[in-house]
C-alpha cells in the first residue's frame, strides 16, 4: 500500500512540474500573434522536447515569447526556452527590449510561473489542486 502511495505522489509530483508552454509562429499560423488566440495551438509539455545540438545536455524550462518588428512587419513566436531566466530580474511582467539598425525592434519575454504563461493571462490552478489532492492522499494513507 505504501509502495503505490510513493509511486502515485512521484508521478503527480513530476506531471505537476512539467512545464508546459505553447509553441507556434505567427507566420505560419496568424492566431499566434497578440492578440493571442489559443484555438488552433496545442499547448507543449517542455520536456518532450528535442535536445537542441547545439546545447547538449540543456533541457527547456521557461516558457518563451518574442515579439518582432523586422521592416514594418510584426512577427510573433512561441516556444519552450532552453536559456535565459524568467522576466528581468526575476519579474516576469518585464520584457528585455532590443532595437537595431534597419528598422528593426525585437521583445524578448521568458516565464515560468505557470502552464501557458507565454500567452497571456492564464490562471491555472491545476497544479496547486493536484498537489494538495496527492499530499491529503498521502496523509490519510498514513493514519489508516
Amino acid at each position: 500500500m505504501q509502495t503505490t502511495v510513493v509511486l502515485f505522489l512521484v508521478c503527480v509530483v513530476a506531471q505537476c512540474l512539467a512545464l508546459k508552454c505553447w509553441v507556434c509562429r505567427s507566420d505560419s499560423d496568424p492566431k499566434c500573434a497578440d492578440p493571442f488566440d489559443n484555438s488552433t495551438v496545442p499547448i507543449t509539455d517542455c520536456k518532450q522536447e528535442a535536445d537542441l545540438a547545439h546545447l547538449p545536455g540543456v533541457r527547456p524550462t521557461m516558457c518563451r515569447k518574442i515579439r518582432q518588428k523586422v521592416h514594418g512587419q510584426w512577427r510573433y513566436f512561441r516556444s519552450c526556452a532552453y536559456l535565459g531566466v524568467p522576466g528581468i530580474q526575476g519579474d516576469e511582467r518585464f520584457c528585455l527590449m532590443r532595437t537595431g539598425t534597419y528598422n528593426i525592434f525585437m521583445e524578448y519575454c521568458t516565464c515560468n510561473s505557470k502552464d501557458g504563461c507565454n500567452s497571456g493571462p492564464i490562471v491555472s490552478p491545476l497544479k496547486w489542486t493536484a498537489l494538495t489532492i496527492a499530499s491529503l492522499t498521502v496523509w490519510f494513507s498514513h493514519r489508516l
